[in-house]
């Protein structure tokens, strides 16, 4: 009965992270219509206005509508993130299923190296491999960084250790047909998860390397909250919206990923 209630509890959790994640989809999907403004119009006489019935979200230091920009800021934001989070699932997640078949040892072997780099923390990964190849790379990068994540979660998801696995095996069965019985089965029950986790972890390492200055000079929500710094304590507005839809974002995905029990966001 416990089982149940908690795999039901898992199943709403994930449908609303599925159905935010929907919402905010659509929303960068009809921005150029919600918006108020184009991206990066700046009205004469307006800067720094406070919500209101005209501004929803106030204006910015040189008058851009902040309403307007959050929407463009979240497009570009959700573009970028899934680009990122689109290599890590190939790279990672496949990658991981299929390392699982590989012969014992040799399996092993990848798993200890990819758990590894997933002990390390995406964003460091990131932000070294930005370094190395500049800011050009901030899509491939974050995309690379979150990959072991992937792998470890694919590659345990599939379990070389399970009694299937044994018992083919022993039968002789080629293996290419356990392949293909893992990536049928074993993976697709893991897959939305990899995918919404990927998005997470993808959407954060983008957005932190933005604020931090690193990446192509785009701007997303992390450059918009950069830019904010300046006129935070005068108007919040400029950052706290920005900062909201950006957590909006990262939360549906996390909740879409779901959390195993005993497992911390």
């Amino acid at each position: 009965m416990r089982t149940r209630e908690v795999s039901l509890a898992s199943l709403i959790v994930r449908g609303l992270g599925w159905l935010g994640l929907g919402l905010l989809a659509l929303a960068v999907l009809l921005s150029d219509f919600l918006a108020h403004a184009p991206a990066g119009a700046a009205i004469a006489g307006a800067e720094l206005s406070p919500p209101s019935q005209a501004h929803p979200f106030g204006t910015d230091i040189i008058g851009r509508d902040v309403f307007s920009e959050t929407l463009h800021g979240l497009a570009a934001t959700g573009v970028k993130a899934v680009a990122a989070a689109a290599i890590a699932i190939v790279l990672g997640g496949l990658f991981g299923a299929v390392a699982a078949r590989l012969p014992r040892p040799l399996a092993l072997l990848v798993r200890g190296f990819w758990g590894v780099l997933a002990a390390v923390p995406p964003l460091l990964l990131a932000i070294l491999l930005i370094g190395l190849f500049g800011g050009g790379f901030a899509i491939v990068a974050a995309g690379l960084a979150t990959a072991p994540l992937g792998f470890v979660r694919s590659f345990d998801a599939v379990d070389v250790r399970s009694r299937h696995a044994e018992y083919a095996h022993a039968t002789g069965i080629p293996g290419m047909i356990l392949l293909k019985r893992d990536l049928t089965y074993d993976f697709h029950n893991v897959f939305g998860s990899v995918v919404a986790r990927a998005l997470a972890a993808a959407t954060i390492v983008i957005s932190t390397a933005s604020f931090l200055g690193f990446g192509a000079p785009t701007r997303d929500l992390g450059l918009m909250i950069a830019a904010s710094k300046i006129s935070f304590f005068s108007a919040w507005w400029t950052a706290a919206f920005p900062a909201l839809a950006l957590i909006l974002l990262i939360l549906c995905a996390r909740l879409a990923a779901g959390l195993d029990e005993g497992e911390r966001a």
